[in-house]
C-alpha cells in the first residue's frame, strides 16, 4: 500500500464566474486521517468538499487522487476513481420513498450488476449493521430519526468499501447525544476499517475528538491561514483569527468558570 497523500490540493482556486471564494488551496490528505475542513460560516468548506468529489470545478489549480490528476481525468477515469469514495451529505440525502436497505443497494445495483437482488440486500443488511442499524433495514427514512437518517446515510456511503469517506457537517441537525455517537461511528470505521475521512464542520466538540489534522478556511482573506492538528492551532497558530475560532467557549486559565 502506498504511502503517499490520498489526496493532494495544488493551488486550487474556487470561484463562481467573477467571485471568487477562496484561492491558493494547497494540501496533503494522508490515509488514515481524519481530516477536519473548518472555518466560519460562509468561507467555503462545503464549496471545498465539493471540488474534492469531482460535483464543482476548481477554476484554477488540481485536486489528485494519490498521483492520478482528478481534475483533469476523463469521465470514465473519474468514475473509477470514484469508486473508492463515499459521500455523506448534510441531510443524509436518502430517497425518501426508498426504504434504507434500498437506499444503501443503490450503488451496488449500479457497479456490480452481477449481483443478485438477494445479494444485494445482504450487503446492504451488513452496512446498516456497520452503523448500528440492524432491524432497521424495512424502514423508510421518515420512520426514523435524524440521528439515524445520518447513520443510513453513512452506510450507503460505505457501500462499495470506499478507501475515503467525505462527509459533510455530520452534526448538523443533531442533538448533543446523537453527535457524538457519529463521532464515535466515524472513529470505530477509521480504526476498524482503515478508511481516511475527510469531514466539513465547525463544531469544536466533533473537531477536537476526532481529527488528527485539519485544514482552516479564512473568509477575510479568502484562502487558507493554518493546516495541522487542530489542538496544535488552537494553542500555537500564528493566525489570531484561528486561534480565536478554535478557543469559542474556552475559559482562559486561571478564570474560574
Amino acid at each position: 500500500m502506498s504511502d503517499s497523500p490520498v489526496i493532494r490540493v495544488r493551488s486550487v482556486r474556487m470561484a463562481y464566474g467573477d467571485f471568487v471564494v477562496m484561492r491558493d488551496l494547497t494540501f496533503d490528505v494522508e490515509r488514515g486521517d481524519i481530516f477536519v475542513i473548518m472555518g466560519g460560516s460562509g468561507c467555503g468548506k462545503s464549496t471545498l468538499l465539493r471540488h474534492l468529489v469531482g460535483l464543482k470545478e476548481p477554476a484554477a489549480g488540481e485536486v489528485f487522487y494519490g498521483d492520478v490528476s482528478f481534475t483533469k481525468a476523463g469521465e470514465a477515469e473519474r468514475a473509477e476513481l470514484l469508486r473508492n469514495v463515499g459521500v455523506l451529505f448534510q441531510s443524509g440525502a436518502l430517497f425518501s420513498s426508498l426504504t434504507l436497505s434500498e437506499n444503501v443497494g443503490i450503488g451496488l445495483e449500479a457497479y456490480h450488476p452481477e449481483l443478485t437482488g438477494k445479494e444485494v440486500r445482504e450487503v446492504a443488511a451488513l452496512k446498516l449493521a456497520l452503523v448500528g442499524l440492524t432491524g432497521f433495514e424495512d424502514y423508510y427514512p421518515a420512520e426514523i430519526s435524524g440521528g439515524m437518517r445520518k447513520r443510513a446515510g453513512l452506510a450507503r456511503a460505505l457501500a462499495l468499501d470506499p478507501e475515503i469517506l467525505c462527509i459533510d457537517e455530520p452534526s448538523a441537525g443533531l442533538d448533543p447525544i446523537s453527535s457524538k455517537l457519529l463521532d464515535e461511528l466515524i472513529l470505530e470505521l477509521r480504526d476498524s476499517l482503515g478508511t481516511t475521512v475527510v469531514i466539513v464542520t465547525h463544531e469544536l466538540e466533533s473537531i477536537f475528538s476526532i481529527a488528527n489534522n485539519s485544514v482552516f478556511l479564512d473568509a477575510g482573506t479568502k484562502t487558507m491561514t493554518a493546516i495541522g492538528p487542530p489542538k496544535e492551532l488552537r494553542d500555537r497558530a500564528s493566525d489570531p483569527a484561528v486561534r480565536e475560532f478554535l478557543n469559542r467557549g474556552r475559559v482562559p486559565e486561571g478564570r474560574d468558570s
